[in-house]
């Protein structure tokens, strides 16, 4: 399969194989071994704003929101993973690894294409807010209650069965959009639609393999997040470093 950007043809690949995943993962390792203080400044970014974004919602009262918050933030990871990108790419190149190098790839190519997918990503976010507020409501009815208590409730575990099947979609379709578009984003002079084409070609024709990463992903990162977030200073450099390299798999 073959879609068209500012540097012509781009071929999917659609043998993905299991052991595609585990020498991603190795290479990603790797990478992180390398250069860990690109990842543990990336991901340093994003344990902050976790544990900033909790800090409020628990101050406020507002304990049943940490449930939507902790579930939609992983949607914000592939963008803090650009910079991770970049260091594999230049790791891969033979390229020094200065920070102005580094974190000029937030910029983009001058052409706005990053940024674009960027904001993309926090209206998911944002989206994903809205219509777990709306399930809540729906919910909570009159009970006026934010409490913990009534997380556990009867009432407060369908909420939350009914909102993490309908997260579980919304997940599903922004990982298909971003698990591929980003990186070729950092990599080829390419727009951000063809970028999201080429991975949602990429998913279709890997839909087993790739199925199977976003599980490992949501899995990973879930339980990197129970200690305080810190566990994503490792989890989530390995494995943005790591989809790089399923991309370059992927994508030639």
């Amino acid at each position: 399969m073959g879609t068209t950007g500012s540097q012509g043809a781009v071929q999917v690949s659609r043998n993905l194989e299991w052991r595609d995943l585990k020498a991603a993962l190795a290479a990603g390792w790797a990478d992180y071994r390398a250069a860990p203080q690109f990842g543990i400044f990336f991901a340093g970014i994003y344990v902050a704003a976790g544990l900033a974004l909790g800090w409020a919602l628990a101050t406020q009262s507002a304990v049943a929101w940490l449930v939507p918050a902790a579930a939609g933030f992983p949607l914000l990871a592939p963008f803090c993973a650009v910079g991770l990108y970049e260091v594999s790419r230049r790791r891969e190149a033979g390229l020094p690894l200065r920070w102005g190098g580094v974190l000029g790839a937030l910029r983009g190519r001058g052409d706005d294409q990053i940024l674009s997918m960027g904001v993309i990503i926090f209206v998911a976010f944002g989206f994903w807010l809205m219509i777990a507020h709306a399930i809540f409501a729906v919910f909570q009815s009159d009970s006026g209650t934010e409490s913990l208590a009534f997380l556990l409730s009867g009432t407060g575990i369908a909420m939350l069965a009914v909102g993490s099947a309908v997260g579980a979609l919304l997940a599903a379709g922004f990982y298909a959009v971003t698990v591929i578009s980003l990186p070729m984003l950092v990599h080829r002079d390419v727009d951000f639609m063809t970028a999201i084409i080429t991975s949602l070609a990429s998913v279709r024709d890997n839909r087993l393999i790739l199925l199977g990463w976003a599980v490992l992903i949501a899995a990973s990162l879930f339980a990197a997040m129970l200690p305080a977030f810190l566990g994503l200073l490792v989890v989530l450099p390995v494995l943005g470093h790591a989809t790089w390299h399923l991309y370059r798999r992927i994508v030639t």
